[in-house]
């Protein structure tokens, strides 16, 4: 790999050269199945012809001036995003720490109008917000934080999916003001909380005048088989952010908010030199208009049901899985060791996976999958476990 960049990544040994749907290609010409996304970026797959048409028209027509005029585009995109998600207003930024940054800050505004001075935020171990000084002193994972001390005050850190935890946090700090939450943690090991916990959640919230913040940069974008996954509660946030999957692959963030949270960043208080540009904010538009065209969404479910379903059938019983969860198409697959060695096999296979909380194989696919990649997936996958956990 090139030595001019910086040694913040250890890169697999492989550059690819395009992409179409959910294959990849490589510079040698060697063919993958894209399992992971980007990371949970590209939602549409690679290549998909709206995203492409709407780069193309909207590079030939406006890039880029200043949120010191009024984006048309950003409107655009805002009055659906807004409208989808049952939220009031949105502030766009660059990326998912950007619109957790945006969050924490309205959320300590929001605290100090109220006249608290010293503003906590409640925040869950294992998480993970962003690498951003404020969002990894956010994020639960001593491993993101080490090295970077002193961090940004202000966090009260408790147990992920234990109410009885937050209950004692808030009966011993008079000064919390919000939750930031993931409504499944991704970097955490595709964990899913208790089928109550946002609903008790809303209601402390409620009950406390805490803000209920999701940070759905990895669950929302139709991921989890709802476009929200907040959905699945039956609830609505004061305040989510999202990212990732709602650019397809352009660089986007967003921080929606309703209610008496919608109404605390005022000019000044934040701002984003190329948030919210014209570019980002049509291919946005785009990605999303899709995901509802194409009822993109409901796949995610179905295939996700079934990808779950298989994996269970092949692996339930295999000694060294330890358990196999997930919802829509955001699975993990946990096995009882570090199975990093995993990403370089699967690589070598023609499929793209990762590994996540060192035991965790996590499976992101693009939402257009079908039943036969699915299957395809499963297959490849299956092999390479049990010749993993057989040879280990």
């Amino acid at each position: 790999m090139s030595e001019p960049l910086m040694a913040t990544y250890n890169r697999l040994p492989v550059t690819f050269d395009r992409g179409e749907g959910v294959r990849l290609w490589d510079t040698n010409g060697k063919r993958y199945l894209d399992a992971l996304s980007g990371i949970a970026v590209c939602g549409l797959g690679h290549a998909h012809p709206a995203v492409r048409d709407a780069l193309c028209e909207q590079a030939g027509r406006l890039i880029h001036t200043s949120n010191l005029y009024g984006v048309a585009e950003q409107e655009r995109l805002g009055a659906l995003l807004t409208e989808q998600a049952g939220m009031d207003r949105v502030f766009f930024a660059n990326s998912g720490a950007e619109a957790n940054e945006a969050a924490i800050k309205l959320a300590r505004l929001h605290a100090h109008r109220r006249g608290i001075d010293n503003p906590a935020i409640l925040v869950a171990e294992n998480s993970f917000h962003g690498r951003t000084l404020a969002t990894l002193s956010a994020t639960g994972n001593r491993k993101v934080q080490a090295g970077f001390e002193p961090l940004v005050q202000g966090f009260v850190r408790v147990p992920y999916d234990d109410l009885d935890a937050i209950e004692t946090a808030a009966a011993n700090r008079p000064n919390i003001v919000a939750i930031l939450i993931e409504p499944i943690q991704g970097e955490g090991g595709i964990r899913l909380p208790s089928d109550d916990y946002l609903v008790r959640l809303r209601e402390l919230c409620d009950r406390s005048g805490w803000l209920l913040m999701l940070d759905e940069i990895q669950t929302g974008m139709g991921r989890t088989g709802r476009l929200f996954a907040f959905r699945h509660a039956g609830i609505r946030p004061d305040v989510v952010t999202l990212a990732k999957g709602l650019g397809n692959g352009m660089p986007i963030g967003a921080c929606l908010a309703r209610g008496a949270a919608a109404e605390v960043f005022s000019p000044g208080s934040h701002g984003s030199t190329f948030g919210g540009n014209p570019l980002a904010c049509r291919v946005g538009r785009a990605v999303l208009e899709t995901l509802i065209d194409e009822n993109l969404t409901e796949n995610a479910a179905v295939q996700g049901a079934y990808l779950l379903d298989a994996l269970r059938a092949a692996l339930g019983e295999t000694r060294g899985v330890v358990d196999i969860r997930g919802r829509g198409l955001m699975v993990g697959i946990e096995l009882d060791r570090p199975c990093g060695a995993l990403v370089g096999q699967a690589l070598d296979a023609g499929l793209l996976i990762n590994v996540t909380a060192e035991r965790v194989i996590r499976l992101l696919p693009p939402l257009i999958i079908d039943r036969a990649q699915v299957d395809e997936l499963v297959g490849a996958l299956t092999g390479l476990i049990q010749g993993f956990l057989g040879d280990a």
